[in-house]
């Protein structure tokens, strides 16, 4: 990005996700590249090394072509017009954001349950979350909604921000990439245990340094907010590390400080059962109001995550 296009790129892409969040009839750069990890998958695992190499090979080719092909789209646009070439970053960085997407899904969850209708709340949590929540009861689907607010925002909120400030859309689709190579096969199973590892090891790496800055942005949205700022950052700097993911544990400690819950704890999936600790040391019985708040702070630290990402460019251009 040269020129003004930094100051118009980022806020433009938050202000069009706020906006229209994820456009279902619109094509989408996560479609695509769901579908080359899929067709790109049978190739790479057949070459003769170890899987852990050939998967290193595989997250690195996909991650390398996004970056290139974004940046070769871009740099193709700006050399037709400038301005055309402006608007193409925007569309990239405002398809790497999910603030309005998952601002919405939890909020769908908050009105069913409002609405006493557990069973169609139930139907529409499965659609968001990776766990088996056939026997979630009202308050489970509660907790489990502001969970997912908590375990997002920093890959889907504050992270694209960050890359995107560094390195333009390029690098902002590539991280990109990289979480939707973490989703597809960063699990610890047989087919992806060693196929899959430098792919969620990638996305721990990336995620590293926002997963913590995120702590700092939260706290000042829970400032802002009115919620308890200072009780978030006490159960973050104590629970922060409770999770087998360097990353996932920090934004949800958070939100369970400053929320007043507890959150995580045994957790049952499709494969099975989950030992996850507990973080906080509030109600575990939570309710539409908490996500509500959740939500809130959601918003609020989005807006602050953006000032201070654009802020970022005063320091690093």
């Amino acid at each position: 990005m040269e020129g003004l296009s930094p100051w118009i790129v980022i806020p433009a892409a938050f202000v069009l996700d706020m906006l229209l969040g994820d456009p279902r009839r619109f094509p989408h750069p996560v479609r695509w590249m769901g579908r080359s990890i899929v067709s790109a998958e049978p190739w790479f695992r057949r070459l003769p090394i170890h899987p852990v190499w050939a998967g290193g090979w595989f997250a690195a080719v996909l991650v390398a072509g996004t970056w290139g092909g974004c940046t070769l789209v871009i740099d193709a646009c700006g050399e037709v017009r400038p301005s055309l070439g402006t608007a193409v970053e925007i569309v990239m960085v405002y398809f790497c954001l999910s603030i309005r997407s998952l601002h919405d899904a939890a909020m769908e969850i908050f009105t069913l349950l409002s609405q006493q209708r557990a069973a169609e709340a139930r139907a529409r949590l499965a659609l968001i979350v990776g766990r088996d929540v056939e026997r979630y009861q009202s308050a489970d689907m509660a907790r489990a909604a502001v969970e997912t607010v908590a375990e997002n925002f920093v890959d889907g909120v504050l992270s694209p921000l960050l890359f995107a400030a560094v390195g333009g859309a390029p690098l902002a689709m590539a991280f990109k990439m990289v979480s939707t190579l973490d989703s597809m096969v960063g699990y610890k199973n047989p087919r992806y245990l060693e196929f899959g590892w430098a792919g969620a090891r990638l996305d721990d790496a990336m995620n590293f340094l926002p997963a913590r800055l995120s702590i700092v942005f939260l706290a000042l949205g829970a400032a802002v907010g009115g919620m308890k700022a200072l009780e978030g950052l006490r159960v973050a700097r104590r629970d922060r590390l409770k999770h087998e993911s360097p990353n996932s544990a920090h934004a949800e400690s958070f939100l369970a400080g400053a929320l007043g819950l507890r959150l995580g704890g045994p957790t049952l999936y499709a494969d099975g059962m989950k030992g996850k600790p507990w973080l906080g040391d509030g109600r575990t019985e939570s309710g539409p109001a908490d996500i509500r708040r959740g939500l809130t702070l959601l918003r609020v630290t989005g807006w602050i995550s953006l000032v201070a990402t654009v802020g970022m460019i005063f320091l690093i251009r």
